[in-house]
């Protein structure tokens, strides 16, 4: 498998601006997403600046920002100032609060309004089916599992996400989107059980030209590497040398 046999849209997931601009200069990468934690590490002070300056990097295609109230009713007056930032905004709703309330009113009333949804933080299927029974079938929309967070609990979570394409096809606007990647080999699974989407930092996208790479070349590449890195270092083993001269 190369790159260009993936039917998977590729996502950039983070907040540095500068890898964000990297990322918006190649054709392969389908949109972006973000979240409050993402952008507090890049130490993001102003939200909505940030949030101009990235679409101004990228005016073509999806991108995600998150409401981060906790009551719904603050949540959704983020959420339609969020929308009103861009024609290709989607607005992250997180699947519950902190009181473990789930969302579905507000959704409903969202994407009844037109506002395009990235519902996020989803691990369930039963939360992936109670998601799509509030969303318009006329209006685009998201659904993030986290299949990342699923298989650090030890549960594949291939079974989970075949299921949820399945559950998502009432409403054909919607997408899934596979979330927290921890390897390139996530984004050939996505892309093999048919996921819409799969969001990845940087760092796990630019290993997308090791796709099809020939194992044994890869091979003697890592000898390699390790004999220069050896050499580089310096270091010696004396009693071998030793041995070596006997």
């Amino acid at each position: 498998m190369s790159k260009s046999n993936l039917n998977i849209k590729l996502f950039s997931d983070g907040a540095d601006l500068e890898g964000i601009k990297a990322m918006a200069a190649k054709e392969w990468v389908d949109g972006f997403t973000t979240n409050p934690t993402l952008m507090r590490k890049a130490g993001v002070e102003d939200y909505k600046a940030f949030a101009c300056d990235v679409l101004a990097i990228v005016p073509d295609r999806p991108v995600s920002f998150e409401v981060f109230a906790d009551e719904f009713d603050e949540m959704k007056q983020q959420a339609l100032e969020i929308a009103s930032w861009g024609k290709n905004v989607f607005v992250k709703i997180p699947v519950m609060n902190t009181k473990k309330e789930f969302s579905g009113e507000l959704i409903r009333e969202l994407a009844k309004a037109g506002v395009q949804l990235n519902i996020t933080a989803v691990m369930t299927l039963e939360q992936v089916s109670a998601i799509v029974e509030c969303l318009d079938e006329n209006v685009p929309a998201i659904v993030s599992v986290f299949a990342g967070r699923i298989a650090d609990t030890g549960i594949d979570p291939m079974p989970i996400m075949k299921e949820a394409i399945a559950v998502m096809q009432k409403k054909p606007k919607s997408e899934l989107l596979w979330a927290s990647p921890r390897e390139l080999l996530n984004i050939v699974q996505a892309n093999d059980i048919g996921c819409h989407i799969i969001t990845a930092t940087n760092d796990i996208l630019k290993k997308l030209p090791l796709l099809g790479k020939d194992h044994l070349e890869y091979s003697l590449e890592t000898v390699k590497m390790f004999y220069q890195d050896a050499l580089s270092a310096g270091f010696t083993i004396p009693d071998a040398q030793q041995r070596m001269s006997a």
